[in-house]
């Protein structure tokens, strides 16, 4: 509601100051431009989600999800450890890391949300659990190997080398999950006290 006021307010300042500075028809222009220029990029992303969605399906029939699966349950079963009883759970908190790591994201939502519902049906609570947190604050962070999205949303724009990022996605979402990681944690610990 306030975002939708703010939105508001700045288009009526827009066509306000436009009018009183003569200059109405540029705002129009630009006005046109941007939402031609939002259309573009939401058919690029839309594009790219389509793609990538399709690699997680073949990785998905191909059993290499299932491989990757397999890498990542001993560290997901010592963060999760009521997930790690139940098989539906760690499948899909599994799918949903992985297409995190590669970068995956919108991909990954699905898996993510079933880890949700299945966390949530294991607690047995009314409210988020410890591991439903920290779920959600590692999808927040999102550590990535390969920023598929983003990259894709570079070379869109038109850049030269759309992967030179990488080490910079590497330390930042290192650093974002191991600092998400050990503030739920630690909250964790200061909610048994």
């Amino acid at each position: 509601m306030l975002f939708s006021l703010i939105i508001s307010l700045i288009v009526i300042f827009s066509l306000v100051f436009g009018t009183l500075n003569g200059s109405l028809p540029a705002v129009s222009a630009a006005a046109a431009e941007g939402a031609k220029d939002a259309v573009d990029l939401c058919l690029s992303l839309c594009g790219m989600i389509c793609l990538w969605s399709g690699v997680m399906e073949l990785m998905r029939r191909s059993g290499l999800s299932e491989k990757l699966s397999r890498l990542l349950r001993p560290i997901l079963g010592r963060l999760f450890p009521t997930a790690a009883k139940d098989r539906e759970a760690m499948d899909a908190l599994s799918s949903n890391v992985s297409a995190n790591l590669l970068g995956l994201g919108n991909a990954a939502t699905p898996a993510g949300i079933r880890a949700a519902v299945r966390l949530n049906r294991l607690s047995g609570l009314s409210s988020a659990s410890n591991e439903l947190c920290l779920l959600v604050v590692m999808n927040t962070a999102s550590i990535q190997l390969i920023p598929t999205t983003v990259a894709s949303l570079r070379a869109s724009l038109g850049a030269s080398a759309p992967f030179d990022i990488l080490p910079a996605v590497w330390l930042s979402s290192l650093l974002s999950v191991s600092a998400g990681i050990l503030a739920a944690k630690l909250f964790e610990r200061f909610s048994r006290l």
